[in-house]
């Protein structure tokens, strides 16, 4: 075998993964893990494919094994241990050299590495899909240099999942931290995606009295339609599973406390600090975070009263209102990463990275290829303003509304698809309410308020002579 060009450090659940993608497709790759035994077990365990693999068991090693110009993919956690990585590798890495972090890093840490002048070439790429995707093929969302990209484009686009129509789904996405924000603003969605799924199951199951399974048909059946992404189908599995220790549904039988990682409170920071409104995210992000307080929850429902629950709503009605919900959550996705693209001075590619989410994603959608369509038109028009969706949204928002309103009549706890109602009717209103908080601001001197006819406004009677 000739020496690997590629090389990947970390051999964790994702990282082994992906080097076995890699070897899969034809590439001979050098593995590294800080742990001896767990690299040789790794190649134990490979297969055929070690014949692929060259395990090496020091830092020293695997740039050794290597022919140069080298390709390193970093696997290990976000933060200070990519750094502590970068560091340790540059005292063995030539200019041409290439370091890509390939972890769920912050884009802003993209950003200050790709900018510190480092002795070797870097990019940062967003890898999701997790186990499965890693494995047999994720979206890959890449940002660094175009020329580090065709570098590597061959590589990504073999180990990548691919669309219904054979495109790979990976795709340079701009320069430095670029992809890593594109991957930050995806689990956002997913995040919200997969809140506005729970929303649904609560409605089902305290709303109407359904058990888990009679709510997993349900779910079957959504998927068979515009519905069809993975997160749907992955919950009529979930809901239809049996508990095998103690043999009733086993959705009954998980915690209600879900936990968050970096990216998903990332995305919502990042919004607030670009003026793009996503509600439906940081609604998401904030249920999980309430879903923790398991004790002050219990308190709470000890104080006030269990909710009255039930509800008068139709499972047409349901799935209506996730259809509207998905489609403003992504639309204030992509309106976030064009507020961004602004911002940064990034050439995103929407359409591009709509294509890139079809497969290996966590929310691989069939209505992505219909995104990618509306932003090919228009790449920088709100996706709920496109004449297709706006279609759908004159279609489904009456079904959303009436979910919202029976849930708060209802004491059902919406927060995602609230979130998407409220954005959605501030959005088709011309004459808004913001006229009061401005006058509220010139009041107090804040601030100046601006006139209809373009006229300065004289002071009002508060103002001080």
């Amino acid at each position: 075998m000739t020496k690997p060009q590629v090389g990947l450090v970390g051999l964790g659940t994702m990282g082994a993964a992906l080097a076995l993608n890699i070897a899969e497709k034809g590439f001979p790759i050098a593995v590294w893990n800080r742990t001896a035994s767990v690299t040789q077990d790794f190649h134990a365990g490979a297969g055929e494919l070690a014949a692929r693999i060259v395990p090496t068991e020091t830092l020293e090693g695997l740039v050794a094994a290597m022919a140069s110009p080298r390709a390193i993919i970093l696997m290990v956690p976000a933060g200070k241990a990519v750094d502590d990585m970068m560091a340790l590798l540059a005292a063995h890495l030539q200019p041409e050299d290439l370091v890509i972090d390939a972890g769920n890093a912050n884009f802003h840490d993209t950003n200050r590495r790709a900018a510190a002048g480092l002795p070797f070439r870097f990019m940062g790429i967003g890898v999701s899909g997790g186990e499965d995707g890693a494995r047999h093929g994720p979206a890959i969302m890449a940002g660094g240099s175009p020329e580090d990209w065709a570098r590597m484009a061959e590589v990504f686009r073999a180990i990548a999942a691919k669309a219904e129509d054979g495109t790979p789904c990976a795709d340079h996405m701009g320069p430095d931290g670029a992809g890593h924000f594109v991957k930050a603003v995806h689990n956002g969605i997913e995040y919200a995606d997969m809140q506005m799924i729970a929303e649904t199951y609560g409605v089902m199951r305290d709303g109407l009295g359904m058990s888990a399974a009679e709510i997993a048909p349900v779910f079957a059946r959504w998927n068979e339609g515009v519905l069809r992404s993975y997160l749907v189908e992955i919950s009529a599995a979930v809901a239809g599973a049996a508990d095998p220790v103690a043999g009733g549904p086993l959705l009954d039988m998980i915690v209600d406390a879900a936990g968050q990682k970096g990216t998903g409170r990332w995305t919502a920071i990042e919004a607030l600090n670009l003026g793009a409104p996503i509600p439906v995210i940081e609604a998401a992000v904030m249920a999980r975070n309430v879903s923790s307080r398991r004790g002050e929850r219990a308190a709470g429902e000890a104080l006030y009263g269990p909710a009255p629950s039930r509800a008068e709503i139709s499972l047409q009605d349901l799935e209506q209102a996730l259809i509207a919900g998905k489609i403003l959550c992504y639309a204030q996705g992509f309106a976030m990463m064009t507020a961004a693209a602004a911002e940064f001075g990034w050439g995103l590619d929407m359409p591009a990275i709509a294509r890139v989410w079809r497969a290996g994603c966590i929310i691989r959608s069939a209505m992505l290829n219909d995104m990618a369509e509306a932003l090919g038109q228009d790449p920088t028009r709100n996706l709920m303003l496109a004449p297709f969706f706006a279609e759908l949204l004159q279609q489904k928002t009456p079904s959303l509304r009436r979910v919202v309103a029976a849930g708060a009549l209802n004491g059902l706890g919406l927060p995602a698809l609230s979130a998407g109602l409220a954005w959605f009717d501030l959005m088709r209103t011309a004459r808004g309410t913001a006229n009061m908080i401005q006058g509220q601001r010139d009041f107090f001197g804040l601030h100046g308020f601006q006139r209809l006819d373009g006229q300065d406004h004289p002071h009002g009677p508060w103002a001080k002579e």
